[in-house]
């Protein structure tokens, strides 16, 4: 079962490669990984999409608990979640079919960002399943690169997950 785990860390040297590391020493597979500062510039989020039973995600989070670094861990499983990635995709466009993959590209709420004589450039953002599901549509077409940063998630609920954050409201 996928599992998207929250850990708020230091923003310091190395944390990321303690964090790894953790998973690497234990044999543990990390599907997705994304890092970036919160509004606090001391403090990062990282958002990790890991595979396994429920006593090995539990094992996961005690881990990542333990190390120096770690401010707080949380599983997001079961929980009322924001969830997105966001994806580049370069897809073949000769001038027959571009009428068609512009209207794909809307269907899914993209946006073409830059197009060539031969190829057309998409940004899409959504849950896993969405950009899956337009990889999939964009197979016929002709796919010579593809960029995903990975899953981001934060909670709906009204309890931030430290003292200073702000609910961005129900659109969040």
């Amino acid at each position: 079962m996928k599992h998207i785990i929250s850990a708020l860390v230091e923003n310091e040297p190395g944390v990321l490669a303690h964090v790894a590391g953790m998973f690497s020493a234990r044999g543990y597979n990390i599907d997705s990984l994304v890092v970036g500062r919160t509004e606090n510039p001391d403090i990062s989020r990282m958002t990790i999409v890991a595979k396994g039973d429920d006593r090995i995600i539990e094992q996961i989070r005690k881990q990542l608990e333990k190390l120096v670094h770690v401010l707080k861990v949380r599983d997001f499983t079961g929980h009322n979640v924001v969830e997105r990635d966001l994806m580049l995709i370069t897809v073949t466009s000769p001038a027959s079919k571009r009428g068609e993959i512009v209207d794909l590209v809307e269907l899914f709420g993209g946006k073409v960002v830059d197009i060539s004589q031969q190829h057309m450039m998409i940004e899409l953002t959504g849950p896993e399943q969405k950009i899956d599901a337009f990889i999939d549509l964009c197979r016929p077409y002709g796919i010579t690169n593809v960029a995903r940063t990975g899953v981001i998630a934060m909670p709906r609920d009204r309890h931030p997950e430290q003292g200073n954050s702000t609910d961005a409201g129900p659109d969040a």
